[in-house]
């Protein structure tokens, strides 16, 4: 009511006023009355159109409602708005967090006709996307495409490119690629060492995941719980534990406190080991308690034991 006053009177409303209107119709679900208020300015002369487009897009987006975002960004392009970076890139977050695969391609190609460049929040929404459908050759095509030489988000399209290969046990192919990620003059990092770790621990390759473990000692890169849990899945997997002391001598901090320092995406492609997923319950159930690698390492080969007495008892 207040709003209608307003507009009808010879009050010339703000961007901040109307801009915490469409905000509070967004926190409570009103997304009619937000496209009403803008059938309302629409064809008035004020100088903050395009941000209360812009601003409408956004939260449209954020509630799932790709329909009205849709229209708003056609409403917007027809009366020559410009549409900016931040704009087109919520647009194709968006469609990557609410939308089919097909809809979020439809956009990225939009998206891409307009030269924006795919900022850090889009690529990895996009990949997410990619990850939680089991579409990894797409997710390599992907990444290709946004360009592998980007330097402003650090190792993040490499990663992912190696995580295309390693959720599909395709190993040649992963090396090679990593080869070419250090051609290319990146350095790797711990979400790189330990997307190769996770894929060789799981395709019992120790040699290449000690030569791994030397290659991130060389590059001063600390291990994280992830790190660990390959190698001590990788053993226990074999049935070798009594080996696993001279495989720890490589660790260089195997009385720190356990910490995870790896990429969340990772585990979305490559789930949690059993070391890491009992380390975690354990120290969750005795948070009073100083844990390092080492007694974690110890409580789990002691949980390992008592499971296979069991087995064998039975």
């Amino acid at each position: 009511m207040l709003w209608d006053e307003t507009l009808n009177s010879s009050f010339t409303p703000s961007f901040h006023l109307v801009s915490s209107i469409i905000t509070a119709y967004a926190k409570t679900g009103h997304f009619d009355l937000i496209s009403e208020i803008l059938t309302q300015i629409r064809n008035r002369s004020f100088s903050w159109l395009p941000q209360v487009y812009a601003l409408a897009i956004k939260c449209f987006g954020a509630g799932g409602r790709l329909d009205c975002m849709e229209q708003t960004l056609n409403d917007m392009v027809s009366m020559g708005f410009r549409v900016d970076s931040v704009t087109g890139n919520a647009y194709v977050v968006y469609y990557s967090m609410f939308g089919s695969l097909a809809e979020m391609e439809f956009a990225y190609g939009r998206f891409k006709k307009s030269r924006i460049l795919l900022e850090e929040e889009g690529i990895r929404s996009v990949s997410m996307a990619y990850i939680k459908g089991n579409k990894f050759y797409f997710l390599g095509e992907f990444l290709r495409d946004v360009g592998l030489g980007r330097r402003n988000v650090g190792n993040l399209l490499w990663n992912l490119l190696l995580l295309s290969y390693a959720a599909r046990f395709k190993m040649k192919s992963l090396q090679r690629e990593f080869l070419a990620m250090l051609e290319a003059g990146f350095r790797p990092d711990l979400t790189t060492f330990n997307i190769r770790a996770l894929a060789f621990s799981k395709m019992n390759l120790f040699w290449d995941l000690h030569l791994s473990l030397d290659h991130m000692r060389h590059e001063n890169v600390i291990p994280d719980l992830v790190t660990y849990g390959c190698l001590v899945d990788a053993y226990m997997d074999k049935r070798m534990g009594r080996n696993l002391d001279f495989a720890l001598k490589k660790m260089i901090n195997l009385d720190e406190v356990p910490s995870v320092a790896t990429e969340s995406f990772v585990f979305e492609a490559m789930g949690k080991g059993e070391f890491h997923m009992n380390s975690e319950a354990f120290m969750e159930f005795n948070r009073d308690k100083r844990w390092t690698y080492r007694k974690l390492i110890g409580v789990h080969l002691k949980k390992q034991h008592r499971s296979n007495q069991i087995f064998w008892n039975y």
